[in-house]
This record gives C-alpha cells, sequence and structure tokens, in this order.
C-alpha cells in the first residue's frame, strides 16, 4: 500500500510539473504536422473536429492517421520512417523487429523523457521498466550455429522506447467489465422477460424479438447483431471475442488460454470452444437472425445500423448500448442494456502497473519527438485522460466544489449521443459531430478504473462510476432495469453475477522466427476466411464440409507448428500466473 501511496503522490506532483509543458510543441505559425501509425484506428487521414482543435490549440499541430491495411507495416518497415507517433496492437513481434532495426525512438536520448514528459517518467515507472526489459533475451538467444542470433542486442536492450496502454497505479483490483452484453430490454420485456440459460436460449429470445420489431427506425431489416471484419487478427474477432465473453477463456494466439488452470484451446479442436462460437454465428445466419453484410461492412457502417435500431444485441458497450442509447430512444422507452446468460462466466482483466500490451511509441525519424512526448504526457495527466473519452475540460465536464467529476449539460448529451453536433458558440468554439471528433488514434494510457488523482474525493476516470451519474435514473426505461436486477449499474450487475479474471503480469508475447511467421500468415488467412465461410454456410452439412477444408488447409499451412508455439506461449504466462492463484 505504501507504493501505491507513493506512487499516487509522485503522479500529482509530476502533473503539476507537466503543466509547465502545456502548448511547447509550438512553434511561430508554423503548424507541425505529425503522421500517426496506428495499428489500432479505424479512421483514416487528418483528424478534424473538438479533438483536432485541441491539439491545434496546445501545440499549433495537426495529425494524420495511417490505419494498419494489408502491406501497410511491410511498406513502412521498409520504408524505414514509421512516422511520429507509432501504435501497436501488440508488443509482439511487429513492435520488436521494428525496434531491432532501429526504427524507433529511445525515449532517454537526450534527456527526452525527463524534459518534456514528467508525468510518464515519474507515474509509469512499472510500464516503461516492462517495457525497456522486453527484449532481455536478446542479449543471449543464439542461432542454430550457435552464434549470437542478434549481435547488436546491446545498441537496444534496457531502453525505453514506449509503454503499454491500460496503465494502472495499483492492482488491488480489475479493470472495468468489457464485455456488457448489451440486449434490447424494452424487447425483453415485451417478451415477459424470459430466463436466457446459455446461448442456444439467446437465439430463442432474438427469434422472439425479430416477431415484435422486424424493422428498425428506418424501416429496414432488424438482426440479432451486425458483425464487422476490420478488426480480425489471428481469428474473426467476434467469434474469439464470444469465447471470452461468455467462457472467460482469454485470446491467445490460435485460440483460447483458461488463466484459471493455464489450460490452453487452439481454435481448430472440432468440440472446442471457438468452433462452438462458429457454429452460434451460423444457426444466427441460418435463422435470419446475423447481418448478411457482417463479413464485408466497415465498424463505421455497423455503427449506423446498431444507432437505428437494427440490431438486438452486443456483448460489447461500444457497438450496443453506447450507440442506441441515445435521449431520443430512451424517453421513446427503448434502451440496449446488459443481460448476462445464466451460464456465461465473462472475464474481466486485472489491474496491471506495468500496463498492457498495445504500445505508444515515437518514430526514430520524426522530427518533433519533443512534441510528441508533450502530447502523450498530457494524455497521461488526469485532464487528458478524461478528455480523450468525454471531451473538453469545462465545456463537457467539470470538477465541482466538493471534488466530484461531473458532465455539464452539453457533456450529458454528447455522453448519451455521440452523434450531438457541437454548435460552437455553445460548445467553446468547437464544432462538428462529436464523434467525429473524438480521439481517433484508439489507445489507452491509464486504466479507466483507475483512481483520478485530481479528484479530490477518489472518484475513478471511468464516468459510469462518478457519483453525478449514479444517481436517481433519469429515464424511466432505465429505472426499470435497475428495479427488476436490483443494481445501480451495468458494472454492478456483473460484479455481482460469476466471472472470471484474466490476472495482470509482464507476459509479453514471444518471438516468431521468420519461417514460423511465413507458415503463421498463412495459417491465420486461412482460419479468417474459412470462418467466414462457415458463419455463412446454408445449411449444417455446409457448415461441417466448410469446416473440415478449413481444417485440412491449415494442418497443410503448418497448423501444428504455429500451435506448439502457442502452448509454449501459454506455458510462459502460466508460469507467471501461478503464484497469483489463490
Amino acid at each position: 500500500m505504501k507504493k501505491v501511496k507513493k506512487l499516487v503522490s509522485m503522479l500529482l506532483v509530476c502533473i503539476m510539473v507537466g503543466a509547465i509543458f502545456t502548448g511547447c510543441g509550438k512553434k511561430g505559425d508554423e503548424v507541425i504536422q505529425l503522421t500517426c501509425y496506428s495499428q489500432l484506428a479505424n479512421y483514416s487521414g487528418k483528424m478534424t473536429g473538438w479533438f483536432a482543435k485541441i491539439l491545434k490549440d496546445k501545440w499549433n499541430v495537426e495529425i494524420t492517421i495511417i490505419p494498419e491495411t494489408g502491406g501497410i507495416y511491410d511498406a513502412r518497415m521498409e520504408s524505414g520512417d514509421l512516422g511520429d507517433l507509432v501504435v501497436w496492437g501488440s508488443d509482439g513481434n511487429d513492435y520488436k523487429n521494428a525496434i531491432r532495426a532501429g526504427l524507433l525512438l529511445d525515449w532517454n536520448e537526450g534527456d527526452l523523457l525527463a524534459e518534456n514528459a514528467p508525468t510518464i517518467k515519474s507515474g509509469m515507472s512499472f510500464a516503461l521498466e516492462k517495457n525497456a526489459n522486453l527484449l532481455n533475451k536478446d542479449l543471449t538467444e543464439t542461432d542454430d550455429a550457435g552464434n549470437l542470433k542478434y549481435p547488436n542486442a546491446a545498441d537496444y536492450v534496457g531502453k525505453t522506447f514506449g509503454f503499454g496502454h491500460n496503465v494502472a497505479i495499483s492492482s488491488d483490483a480489475h479493470e472495468a467489465f468489457f464485455y456488457t452484453w448489451d440486449l434490447r430490454w424494452d424487447l425483453y420485456q415485451q417478451l415477459g422477460c424470459p430466463q436466457i440459460k446459455d446461448l442456444d436460449g439467446l437465439i430463442e429470445v432474438f427469434k422472439d424479438m425479430k416477431e415484435i420489431c422486424p424493422t428498425d427506425d428506418n424501416g429496414q431489416e432488424t438482426y440479432a447483431v451486425s458483425l464487422w471484419p476490420d478488426w480480425d487478427g489471428n481469428m474473426v474477432m467476434y467469434v474469439k471475442a464470444l469465447v471470452t465473453a461468455y467462457y472467460g477463456l482469454d485470446e491467445m494466439g490460435l485460440g483460447n488460454y483458461d488463466s484459471d488452470t493455464g489450460t490452453y484451446y487452439d481454435c481448430l479442436d472440432p468440440d472446442g470452444y471457438y468452433v462452438e462460437a462458429m457454429r452460434f454465428f451460423n444457426k444466427l445466419y441460418q435463422e435470419g437472425l446475423l447481418d448478411p453484410d457482417s463479413m464485408t461492412q466497415t465498424y463505421a457502417e455497423m455503427g449506423e445500423k446498431v444507432a437505428a435500431g437494427g440490431t438486438f444485441w452486443s456483448i460489447f458497450n461500444y457497438a450496443g448500448s453506447a450507440s442506441y442509447n441515445t435521449e431520443e430512444h430512451m424517453e421513446a422507452g427503448k434502451m440496449m442494456y446488459t443481460v448476462v446468460p445464466d451460464e456465461a462466466t465473462p472475464i474481466a482483466y486485472g489491474m496491471n502497473v506495468a500496463g498492457g500490451n498495445r504500445v505508444w511509441s515515437i518514430g526514430a525519424k520524426s522530427k518533433h519527438p519533443e512534441v510528441c512526448l508533450q502530447i502523450l504526457d498530457w494524455l497521461c495527466t488526469p485532464e487528458g485522460r478524461i478528455t480523450m473519452d468525454y471531451g473538453p475540460k469545462d465545456i463537457m465536464w467539470y470538477y465541482d466544489e466538493e471534488g466530484y467529476t461531473c458532465f455539464t449539460e452539453l457533456g450529458k448529451t454528447c455522453f448519451a449521443d455521440r452523434t450531438t453536433i457541437l454548435d460552437p458558440e455553445t460548445a467553446g468554439g468547437y464544432s462538428g459531430e462529436f464523434n467525429g471528433g473524438a480521439f481517433q488514434i484508439n489507445n489507452t494510457t491509464w486504466s479507466t478504473s483507475c483512481v483520478n488523482p485530481d479528484s479530490k474525493v477518489g472518484e475513478k476516470f471511468d464516468a459510469s462510476t462518478w457519483k453525478s451519474n449514479s444517481a436517481e435514473a433519469k429515464y424511466e426505461i432505465e429505472q426499470q432495469w435497475r428495479d427488476y436486477f436490483g443494481v445501480n449499474s451495468p458494472e454492478e450487475y456483473l460484479e455481482n453475477r460469476p466471472y472470471k479474471v484474466a490476472y495482470a503480469t509482464t507476459y509479453a508475447e514471444g518471438d516468431q522466427d521468420t519461417d514460423l511467421k511465413l507458415i503463421w500468415n498463412q495459417v491465420t488467412d486461412c482460419i479468417v476466411s474459412g470462418t467466414w465461410n462457415c458463419i455463412y454456410a446454408k445449411t449444417d452439412d455446409e457448415f461441417e464440409a466448410t469446416l473440415q477444408k478449413m481444417i485440412d488447409d491449415a494442418n497443410a499451412y503448418g497448423y501444428e507448428q504455429c500451435i506448439e508455439w502457442c502452448l509454449n506461449e501459454a506455458a510462459i504466462r502460466n508460469g507467471l500466473e501461478e503464484p497469483l492463484r489463490k
């Protein structure tokens, strides 16, 4: 506890020091153009809107985002220039190879970190330490001939090239629940709130919902769920995520990992969890309950359908209640909110003072590294952390006289409906759609479950935990949900039912050699395309035939070698988690 208090105190001090650097990036009237290559972004092009205005006002900066698409990583690596800000989807091969190639900036070079990012330096020491030690084994790893595999390892091992996402001040608790199981509560009420025991029971509820609500606000056909392929990686994102949301098994490599036991489940076991999730989505498709555009549409197109009431369900709040629960819908007695099947045990992620695996870094060839660090440092202050989620301070939120965090009326409106259009006259000069103008890089600094050191009453960054938001329900439909479950929030509901916790450790994904990486890419392409083909199978027989073809093709590409690597990774992770199990 003393260490935690010391961290909080250090953070408070460095926040005050960090204020000195606000605006240091300005260089006369010349606008500083920064490029951000983000493997996590869903946005492409120059940022516009309210967050872009903050960047312009504070640092005279404009940021152009380059998202990860086919071949982008290889092309940028070959060019030798990754851009200014560089955001990684994981601290695995892509990130490590960029360090080995000398394409990322050492943050301690010339005291850059100390001079431009005091909040990060003092408040995120464990996350920086994890980053610096990520490639320690490069110092001793040898090839088949016994020669050092990385003879220049001493040039980069022990240096700091960034930090991971969702950093925690303390590891005493778990993160806010990520899988919220949003369901059209108003339709569920009309059905008499039938028991949902399992996934099969969920399908029956979807059928009944479509009977009473066949079209959305725009007269288009409704579906249980609308998927999107933008975030598919080693497997189809929504399929692997359902395994995590239902069974509490964390995604890992080409399968799922059980933090309770250290057991690894490969994704192509015909009787395994991933295939079971594929069967679920195929059942939805065969029943006319899966949006047929799921395989080809973008994330944004999916969001438009959810906002119009085109879906009944999502395991994620950002693809459910966050889009659907507008003031108009709520006043009309319509709402998506948390309802979890009885047998589901969603995962919750342990708080990690060393941060997660989605890394912030800076390109070695950036002409403005000090500005990049100043921006990142501000995002690590309480004001910056809250702003990236909820909008500019005093315009969207503020601290009251008692130190509680509160939304302004405009902030409440934008929190309830992210499609709200900002009027410059009433929004402090900010304009455009709130969601379209939001922070688009799609990574985090502090975990939203962290206590906000600027709040005198110890509130968290997460707005759903603010006292000002836990008062009486604003809408009758929300109060009905609260009364039915006897809770005041989805977080309370989820906390009071079974769930699993993925322990926070310093585990980081290991390396793959060139041959395995080639095999891996072929296998994952096969699994992703094969999964979608299985989901769209018109009959059970077609599903089984398509599944078998995917398994055969993956095995021919070298699936067994990939799983051997995954099992070794699982063993390493298990070794780190074992001391934490009670």
